[in-house]
């Protein structure tokens, strides 16, 4: 997130450790923009911050030509800002999955490929999985998989036409900011065949973002699931091999 407080942090650690594989997560939602406020008005509430009601933005990034501009300069002040870091770009995605949005996710591919970018999160969790490892929130994991996955699948049809690659099952969807120890184990457990992502939300204890915008997360529990060697021996059992969406890019360039 380029545009957030601890960017240069980020950005410094990340050059520390070479092999980490770091993606730009571009912000049009919950957050605040890269852009001077002025210049993304369409966007914005009178703090300067984007809009958090998801169906209501949603229809103005869709129908307002004024939003859509604005929306597409800030999308290009993140790449850019990327770039500048010197980082390759592993991959893409956004805040809240916003890419969801086809016009989004169109600005995302077009102005993506102007700057290197290869691979795209799909946020496709099979319903199968995702109930067997928790056994809770049936009518939610139900309606993630029965209701997304068409349209899901209309996001891999443009993101393969426009040469990107991209992950084939997420875990960390239904059960965001509870991704504990314990339920990753039993989500390894689950895995399907293919390419699945898991994704987290890890701190080493609260801070003032996280307690504003995910209430409830259990953010040194997600740590503990990263760090746990429970975890690492599951996915060893599993047969599961670590890769980055560059070399699944590079795999396929091949």
């Amino acid at each position: 997130m380029v545009g957030a407080p601890a960017a240069s942090d980020a950005i410094a650690r990340a050059k520390r450790l070479p092999s980490l594989r770091v993606g730009l997560h571009v912000v049009v939602v919950h957050g605040t923009p890269l852009l001077p406020a002025a210049d993304v008005s369409a966007l914005v509430d009178a703090d300067g911050r984007f809009s958090t009601a998801g169906f209501s933005t949603g229809w103005r990034y869709f129908a307002s030509g004024r939003a859509r501009s604005q929306v597409r300069a800030e999308i290009r002040a993140q790449f850019e800002a990327f770039a500048a870091t010197g980082l390759p770009l592993d991959h893409v995605n956004a805040q809240s999955h916003f890419h969801v949005h086809p016009t989004v996710f169109g600005m995302l591919l077009e102005i993506g490929r102007e700057f290197g970018a290869r691979a795209v999160r799909i946020p496709y969790e099979p319903f199968g999985p995702s109930w067997r490892s928790a056994h809770i929130g049936l009518t939610g994991r139900l309606a993630n998989d029965v209701l997304l996955a068409p349209w899901l699948g209309l996001m891999r049809t443009r993101a393969r036409r426009a040469g990107y690659v991209s992950n084939d099952h997420v875990f960390g969807l239904n059960d965001t900011g509870r991704m504990t120890p314990e339920r990753v184990r039993r989500l390894i457990a689950e895995l399907p065949d293919g390419v699945s992502e898991f994704y987290f939300h890890p701190a080493t204890g609260p801070f003032p973002e996280g307690d504003a915008d995910m209430p409830g997360y259990a953010f040194e529990q997600e740590l503990a699931a990263l760090l746990d060697p429970g975890v690492r021996d599951a996915l060893r059992a599993a047969g599961a091999v670590p890769v980055t969406f560059g070399e699944l890019a590079d795999e396929r360039r091949g």
